[in-house]
């Protein structure tokens, strides 16, 4: 046995040690030398990257760690995304040169053997073997900024609900038009008319600080919807479906990135969560509406889409007018948010424009 503190010598025949050096590793173990290895899987988590190859595989998930493993010179490395902490590996690699690819984590789900073995260790080799079952990491210059205009959606919301909490505590208006609004951020409410309670004061100032905070909230998504608008580009297929425009274009682009890793059309509306849940029994089957398990905000666009725009699609309206009478109110509108969905990925995955059918 070769002890690992020294360096272990070998023969061209065999290795006397998985994590020692050897006199001919360049023969048998390539990625032990100065020379590229080829093809690394690693597996990502929030502290650690560990790799399918190296005389130490287990690094830290910062700059430190990435440059420890770009002295192994590989071409390809085969990640597992997930989500931001696959992110920032994945762009760093790849504008160092390498070879940056992305397997779904069901298809590695998938790959586990008859007993259910999952390691850290054992998905990195996994990975590395996947290679054929990847897809190149693309960076989506739109995911960032729609991601921060959902937010801010978000935090307005809050905001509007908190402010007309507030205003229904001393007073029976609950209108915030932009005036209203300008006016209570500078303490202004000679307009409104008050309760006289002991909290009043209180609940004023609430209000003005509130009013002040959404102002501002609602100016700087105006300037976050004009950079998404500004990175769509102007012949994009989306844009010739009627009733999607730039800023819902550039939604569905910046959460979806690439439409090829859907296949078929019911896997885009599943992603949606407006694919519909059917029991069966027999000869018997039972609709219980959507699923709801896809992303919550292409679900909200599609169904504010349908029922806003609708009228301005041929196809949906065509739609609309043969159902009306079976469906009624949301059940209808879902139904046509689950028709426009499977018309963005015809459109988007076949990169032709639309056309009335």
């Amino acid at each position: 046995m070769v002890e690992m503190g020294i360096e272990a010598k070998s023969s061209g025949e065999g290795v006397t040690s998985p994590y020692s050096r050897t006199e001919h590793c360049e023969n048998i173990h390539e990625y032990r030398c100065d020379t590229r290895v080829g093809v690394i899987g690693i597996d990502v988590s929030k502290e650690h990257l560990v790799t399918s190859k190296g005389r130490v595989r287990k690094f830290t998930n910062n700059e430190k760690g990435y440059e420890e493993i770009l002295t192994m010179k590989p071409n390809i490395i085969v990640i597992e995304p997930t989500g931001v902490y696959s992110t920032r590996p994945c762009q760093y690699f790849k504008e160092r040169g390498v070879k940056v690819l992305l397997v779904s984590p069901t298809l590695l789900w998938k790959e586990k053997d008859v007993r259910g073995k999952k390691t850290d260790f054992y998905d990195a080799e996994k990975l590395e073997n996947m290679v054929n079952k990847a897809r190149e990491y693309v960076n989506n210059p739109l995911k960032e900024l729609v991601s921060l205009y959902l937010f801010m959606k978000d935090v307005q919301t809050k905001q509007e609900n908190r402010l007309r909490r507030a205003l229904f505590l001393v007073s029976d208006e609950e209108k915030l038009s932009e005036e209203r609004l300008e006016k209570f951020s500078k303490g202004d409410f000679s307009d409104v008319k008050l309760y006289q309670l002991e909290y009043t004061g209180t609940v004023l100032r609430e209000i003005q600080v509130l009013a002040r905070t959404l102002l501002q909230t609602r100016e700087e998504l105006k300037e976050v919807r004009k950079m998404i608008e500004g990175n769509v580009p102007q012949d994009h297929v989306l844009l010739t479906i009627p009733g999607i425009g730039k800023l819902a274009a550039g939604i569905i682009i910046g959460i979806v990135g690439d439409i090829k890793r859907f296949p078929r059309p019911e896997s885009f509306v599943a992603y949606c969560g407006l694919d519909p849940v059917v029991e069966r029994s027999g000869r018997i089957e039972v609709r219980k509406g959507i699923s709801k398990r896809g992303n919550k905000y292409l679900r909200s666009l599609f169904y504010f889409l349908a029922e806003t725009q609708y009228s301005r699609n041929p196809t949906l309206l065509k739609f609309y007018e043969t159902h009306k009478d079976k469906l009624k109110g949301r059940k209808l509108y879902t139904a046509l948010a689950g028709k426009l969905a499977r018309i963005v990925w015809s459109v988007w995955y076949n990169n032709k424009p639309y056309e009335v059918k």
